[in-house]
Order: C-alpha cells, then sequence, then structure tokens
C-alpha cells in the first residue's frame, strides 16, 4: 500500500521482459516501479530505451518473464488469457500514436467498439458513446468515419473510446506524436482533465515537454529505470518551463 493507505493502481516487482530473437534480449531488466492511484505519471526514454515493453506490462498487453506485475491488485502473470483480457478491458484505455480507429465505422461506432465485447445494449452503447464525443467536443461529428476528421479530432475519438468503458487506468503511448502543437496541447489539456476526476493517467513519451505536464517522470534507459523526477502538480498546458 502507498502512503495513503491505498493499493497502487500498478505494481512492478523485479520485472524482466526477455525476448528471444536469437541471442536472448532483455527489454526490461529487474525493474520495480508502484504507480499511485489517481497520478499522472510519464515514462520517457528514447527508442529501444524499454519504455514501450514497460506499457505493454502495464496495460495487461504481456506477461513477465520474471517477477510480478499487478494491475488493479491482481498478478497479470498468473491469469489466464481470458483473464488477462478481461481484466484489461475493464480497468485499461488505451490512447495510441496512430489512433488505431477503424477506418470503415463511424465515431459513434468506434467509441462504442469495446462495450461490444462487453455485451453491453446498442442502445447504452451508443447513448454512452454519444455522451463522450460530446465530452470531447466532437458531438457533432458522430456520424464521420475517421478519414473525414483532422488528426486532432481522430485523437480526440480514440481518447473517448478509452473512456468508454470507464477504466480507471488510461495509458497514452506517444499520444501527441501525429500532432501538431496546438492539436497536441489539446489534447494533454484533456489528460489533465481526467487525471483532475481521480483517474490514473500514464503517457509514454520521448518528448521532454509531453512528459512534463505529469506529476512525475519516470526515465527508462537501456531496459532499467535510470531515475524518478517528482515535479509536484502538473502545469497548466501551453505554458513554459
Amino acid at each position: 500500500m502507498d502512503a495513503t493507505g491505498e493499493e497502487p493502481a500498478v505494481v512492478l516487482d523485479g520485472v524482466t521482459k526477455t525476448y528471444r530473437l536469437g541471442e536472448p534480449i532483455d527489454a526490461l531488466s529487474s525493474v520495480s516501479l508502484s504507480v499511485p492511484n489517481g497520478s499522472y505519471t510519464a515514462i520517457m526514454g528514447p527508442s529501444g530505451s524499454g519504455k514501450s515493453t514497460l506499457m505493454n506490462l502495464v496495460g495487461c498487453l504481456d506477461r513477465p518473464t520474471d517477477g510480478r506485475v499487478l494491475v488493479d491488485g491482481r498478478d497479470v502473470g498468473a491469469l489466464s488469457e481470458r483473464d488477462r483480457t478481461a481484466l484489461r478491458g475493464r480497468t485499461v484505455g488505451f490512447v495510441f500514436q496512430t489512433f488505431n480507429l477503424m477506418p470503415r465505422l463511424s465515431a459513434l461506432e468506434n467509441v462504442s467498439l469495446p462495450l461490444v465485447f462487453q455485451g453491453v445494449s446498442r442502445r447504452k452503447r451508443r447513448e454512452r458513446a454519444g455522451e463522450l464525443l460530446s465530452r470531447v467536443g466532437l458531438g457533432e461529428r458522430t456520424d464521420h468515419r475517421p478519414n473525414q476528421l483532422s488528426g486532432g479530432q481522430r485523437q480526440r475519438v480514440a481518447i473517448a473510446r478509452a473512456l468508454v468503458a470507464d477504466p480507471a487506468i488510461v495509458l497514452a503511448d506517444e499520444p501527441t506524436g501525429n500532432l501538431d502543437t496546438g492539436t497536441g496541447d489539446e489534447v494533454l489539456e484533456l489528460f489533465c482533465e481526467l487525471h483532475g476526476e481521480g483517474r490514473t493517467i500514464v503517457v509514454v513519451t520521448h518528448e521532454r515537454d509531453v512528459a512534463e505536464h505529469a506529476e512525475r517522470i519516470v526515465h527508462v534507459l537501456d531496459g532499467e529505470i535510470e531515475g524518478i523526477e517528482t515535479l509536484g502538480a502538473h502545469r497548466p498546458v501551453g505554458t513554459e518551463t
């Protein structure tokens, strides 16, 4: 438990992840990290540092080779594929750099898609998706397909989709990487709002200015945590350091 007596949202305890492509390669080596509930954390490092592997473990997309990953108090490595998928769908919302929207579906259909796999009725899916699209400023674009939307609008659809199952953790991988500065700032402002509502936000980035909006930065290099930088309350979007 953390200082408040709460269970952390995520705990990595001595985690090693080894890939076997000819010679075994440790993408992560004996990593320990706690992500408090309701925190805003940036994971920062260059390409090949291990931050994407760390994201996949936090997001229940993969299992560690050694050590334990606890998400919502559950040991991800000990779960069956089915139970791991259920935990991921219930607990984690994903936002990706490339949006990962279905091109033939409307914004409303893209946002509601995760609820299809949870057996939610069509009426409730549409209501929930419509509410979230309005929340991200796309209430008038519900019937538009991705190719009819700007990059910033597509990322907003992706954020609405990430929130549709009401996850405790929002995990974003380079969420501003394909956006111009102004649109990227708008997306970061949304993350700040979500954090203010009590959600746990984890942003994976190689950009310092993106990471600085978080409360702390976890620096990853060569598969290890190089250091953790505490920033305190996140700074307003668009301000200079």
